[in-house]
């Protein structure tokens, strides 16, 4: 296991092939569980900050779909203003309100995997901790190789970015 590191709310490590990230937010176990479980909630704060999530296809059962597309719509950001990026995602399981696996692969508009871009298997894990919970993201990846590959891409800045909008999100109520 790597050392454990912080960015910002949010502690990440490695284990072998696994990205595990964890962050703490002060809202109820049922509440943290249904703002991943709902489409439109999901909406509302899927994706780094100044981007917005558009849900193509939203299915949250076993063997159930999940398309998306993450537009930026901050001017600020640059040359990623007007980008979009893709994902198509398969649920393996859930218990509510505790436990969420799926796949999730980068794609296209059509839900084809982006040729060269690893497709990561996430066990999503809801803690209650008194009145807070703590979500573990365990992301499995084909070899570290991958794992490398999407921290350069900036995924745990990504993630903190998309959970601190969760955060503002869980504060001013669902």
């Amino acid at each position: 296991m790597s050392e454990k590191q912080h960015f910002d709310k949010l502690v990440y490590y490695t284990e072998g092939n696994k990205l595990v990230v964890e962050r703490r937010f002060d809202a109820a176990q049922e509440t943290v569980f249904k703002a991943f479980s709902e489409s439109k909630l999901l909406e509302a704060w899927w994706g780094p900050e100044g981007w917005q999530t558009t849900n193509a296809r939203f299915e949250f059962k076993p063997d159930g779909v999940w398309h998306y597309c993450m537009r930026c719509m901050d001017k600020n950001q640059g040359e990623f203003f007007g980008q979009e990026s893709w994902g198509f995602a398969v649920y393996k399981k859930m218990t509510v309100p505790e436990v969420i696996v799926y796949t999730d692969s980068f794609a296209d508009e059509l839900g084809n995997p982006q040729a060269g871009m690893p497709e990561i298997h996430i066990t999503a894990l809801f803690k209650a901790d008194g009145q807070q919970t703590i979500l573990q993201f365990i992301s499995a990846f084909a070899s570290e190789a991958a794992i490398q590959q999407v921290v350069e891409m900036g995924f745990v800045q990504g993630t903190e970015s998309q959970f601190r909008r969760l955060d503002e999100l869980l504060r001013n109520g669902l």
